[in-house]
């Protein structure tokens, strides 16, 4: 029989599994759902910080509006669980078919995670997303593969 923790991990899992669910959907609501009211976002794109699931839900609506078809993937996610807050790591990429027909493979970047357990239900109350910088060039290093 698996112990709480460990039910709590596969919980928590699942959660970032809806993410995908949610992009591929195009489901705004869906994905509403994975964040808590007061999450504390570092998103890839500006504003340097969103506060809040409007504001978290307003960065992701660049992707259903370019996007006919949503593809995300997640790599290599780790996690670390406590009793009422978690963190985890990992490797996502969003890409897809834009809405004039081409293809996007999208690029890796680096996915901080961290959870609170608010009435039985992990939710999402902080993201990074990150890519690694070129200091000398000042650009981002989005050709790198995990």
């Amino acid at each position: 029989m698996p112990t709480q923790r460990e039910r709590d991990e596969a919980e928590i899992r699942r959660q970032v599994g809806r993410i995908a669910e949610g992009l591929r959907a195009k489901d705004p609501g869906g994905l509403r759902k994975l964040y808590a009211t007061d999450i504390v976002s570092f998103d890839i794109e500006p504003p340097l910080q969103s506060a809040g699931v409007e504001e978290k839900l307003t960065n992701w609506a660049p992707v259903f509006a370019l996007f006919e078809s949503v593809t995300y993937e997640v790599r290599e996610l780790t996690l670390t669980v406590g009793d009422h807050v978690a963190f985890g790591h990992a490797f996502a990429r969003l890409g897809g078919t834009l809405k004039d027909g081409t293809a996007m493979s999208g690029m890796w970047v680096r996915v901080t995670y961290c959870f609170r357990k608010t009435d039985g239900t992990w939710l999402i109350t902080h993201d990074h997303v990150s890519v690694p910088l070129d200091i000398a060039s000042g650009n981002g290093a989005v050709g790198l593969q995990p």
